[in-house]
């Protein structure tokens, strides 16, 4: 990642003063961003389970769909603004992981229930620690490391993999994990650089444009009204969350407001009783706690580490 000297970095440092109300609003916004995506996920896997719409044409109608809404809601025809960009290649490689985990994500909810894709999301924030060391400098400890690999253990715990269909989904949504990792990172970094309705945008369209070849080469006709209903309400649930989402990093670090993500789980396996029936298993909950005790203790150790003094000039950062 091309970082400018002096420029502001994708994290504020840890010890920089938040405003308690600043950090109450974006952990507001994310909770409610999450909500929408649990919506979303529902809404998705009942257009691909119950209506076989292929999952290139829910994919892309989620995406084109929130380009209308949101020309629709904020009225962003000015072309010119909306791609006023000073990180274009980062803006690009942003909206292609923000693809690649609506696909990814959308291609597990065939086989897996909605608690269970939730669950291996939930180790993004691991991942984001991970990879904070070769991409901004931050390494952990040997602490967080073992935090780290706690997590993906609970991930075999929750999803025990062995028949060929789960394996695919499986990966399929680890592949989403990863990408969604990746696009948190992004979102806060470029957060310092463009407004964030240049940012939502790009991720609109270039889903858009990606998306149109594979949609129309194997469209099936929604079959009712109810099935397009739904394909419209994509675009909406979809556009509002991302906007809250963008809004939520832009308000807060990522390290504050992280841990509040793991409602999502609540509001995931609301979804899945009331709409398809789920409930999830003992193994499914045990790991999703696994996974969720390791993301509250790399919290711990953010705090922990953050009263410490700070790495002299030249020095190697490594936060527990």
């Amino acid at each position: 990642m091309n970082q400018p000297s002096r420029s502001p970095a994708p994290e504020p440092s840890t010890g920089t003063a938040v405003p308690t109300a600043q950090t109450v609003r974006a952990i507001v916004l994310l909770i409610a961003a999450v909500s929408l995506f649990s919506c979303l996920d529902t809404v998705a896997k009942l257009l691909v389970t119950r209506h076989a719409i292929p999952v290139a044409e829910v994919v892309w109608l989620r995406f084109a769909g929130q380009t209308l809404y949101m020309i629709a809601l904020y009225r962003a025809l000015s072309l010119p603004s909306l791609l006023a960009t000073s990180k274009l290649k980062l803006q690009l490689v942003r909206s292609l992981l923000m693809a690649t985990t609506t696909a990814g994500n959308f291609i597990a909810l065939q086989t897996l229930r909605l608690d269970q894709t939730v669950t291996i999301t939930f180790l993004a924030p691991l991942v984001v620690a991970a990879l904070a060391g070769p991409l901004l400098g931050e390494w952990v400890g040997w602490r967080r490391a073992v935090a780290i690999a706690a997590g993906f253990g609970g991930v075999l715990v929750a999803l025990h993999p062995g028949s060929a269909p789960l394996s695919m989904a499986v990966a399929a949504s680890l592949t989403a994990m990863l990408a969604y990792a990746l696009f948190m990172l992004l979102t806060r970094y470029l957060a310092a650089f463009d407004p964030p309705l240049v940012t939502l945008f790009y991720s609109m369209l270039t889903g858009t444009i990606l998306g149109a070849p594979f949609a129309l080469h194997g469209w099936v006709q929604p079959p009712d009204v109810a099935a397009w209903a739904m394909l419209a309400a994509l675009g909406a649930l979809g556009g509002t969350g991302h906007w809250l989402f963008i809004l939520a990093y832009r308000a807060a670090p990522a390290s504050r407001i992280s841990p509040f993500l793991y409602v999502q789980l609540l509001t995931m396996t609301l979804a899945g009783y009331l709409v398809f029936g789920d409930t999830p298993d003992a193994n499914t909950l045990t790991g999703a706690a696994i996974i969720i005790a390791s993301g509250v203790y790399l919290v711990h150790r953010e705090r922990v580490t953050s009263r410490q003094p700070r790495t002299p000039p030249g020095g190697t950062q490594n936060r527990g």
